[in-house]
């Protein structure tokens, strides 16, 4: 069972929540702040988090950052500010997904199911694309029966964003995953290796296609064939 920590200090939202996972099987777990929420996290496993941006002694968007620093969940922020530099704000520190106050349960669920199918997929050797599949052990990309070897910076890269379809990374992100802390170069070199993986597979567009996400980073997506 897929255990989900909801950190809110609305104790209304948190009960809608609770009845409304519950309902489809999910194990609920409640913290009224961040420093809750971070207190349970220490003691417990979860597979998911909605978290309230605007709560008291940690705010949603250092919650975020911590889990996205600490832990390997997807996470939803909620929030009741809609425009593009809060939503923004939300990227940058890490979240997978946002959606506005008020919102409509059963939406916030199809999120739900949608970002831990993706989070499994992201546990797989082999990562599929509609036609082109990464192997993350032998390090090849297949395309149509053709292997496609990459060099390994641009294949781990590619491995990053094919792992998480439609999630935000920013240049920063992706400079510790792949190149790691004590990198000295700029977050140039991510753009350089998101050009050269775009030539590389410009007819791979059916398959998926690296989106530049303007203020913030790069995702991957995967066209519905």
């Amino acid at each position: 069972m897929n255990s989900i920590l909801i950190a809110d200090d609305d104790i209304h939202i948190r009960e809608l929540l609770r009845h409304t996972l519950q309902a489809e099987g999910y194990a609920v777990i409640e913290a009224e702040d961040g420093g809750q929420a971070t207190e349970i996290l220490m003691k417990q496993q979860v597979q998911l988090a909605v978290v309230d941006v605007m709560m008291p002694k940690k705010d949603g968007l250092q919650l975020c950052e911590d889990i996205r620093k600490y832990y390997d969940f997807p996470v939803i922020l909620l929030t009741a500010k809609d425009q593009l530099p809060d939503k923004e704000k939300g990227f940058s520190a890490g979240t997978d997904d946002y959606l506005t106050k008020p919102f409509e349960p059963k939406e916030l669920l199809f999120r739900i199911k949608a970002l831990l199918r993706r989070y499994h997929l992201a546990s797989s050797d082999k990562i599929t694309l509609n036609q082109t599949v990464i192997d993350r052990k032998s390090y090849e990309v297949h395309c149509d029966h053709k292997v496609v070897m990459l060099p390994m910076k641009e294949f781990e890269l590619l491995a990053q964003l094919a792992s998480f379809p439609d999630r935000v990374f920013s240049r920063e992100d992706l400079i510790q995953m792949i190149w790691g802390a004590d990198f000295d170069g700029d977050d140039r070199t991510v753009d350089v290796h998101i050009k050269r993986l775009r030539e590389r597979f410009s007819n791979r567009s059916d398959d998926f296609q690296i989106k530049t996400v303007r203020g913030v980073g790069y995702k991957l997506e995967v066209p519905k064939n």
